[in-house]
């Protein structure tokens, strides 16, 4: 599944057009995004949390040539699925 068939599923059952429900979607990931990139966290009831969490800097090895090399530190985003959809999955 795609944005494109998120975007006609959400037309369809909310009984919206797809521009309109286009226009829902994209809202949502970009308020998802920006919270990300503030920093803050996210959360969905009964579907999950986006967060960011930091990732030491670490040695790694290129695995071409095994040299080992630097790996800076850096924020990742990261999403815990809820309850309810980690019952729904099983």
């Amino acid at each position: 599944m795609n944005k494109s068939d998120i975007i006609e599923m959400v037309a369809k059952e909310g009984n919206l057009s797809v521009r309109s429900s286009e226009g829902a979607v994209n809202a949502l990931i970009s308020n998802i995004r920006s919270a990300l990139s503030k920093g803050e966290k996210m959360a969905i009831a009964g579907f999950g949390t986006f967060s960011v969490s930091k990732r030491k800097a670490r040695k790694g090895r290129n695995p071409k040539t095994g040299e080992v090399i630097e790996i800076p530190s850096r924020k990742m985003p990261r999403f815990k699925a809820g309850e309810a959809l980690r019952d729904a999955v099983r």
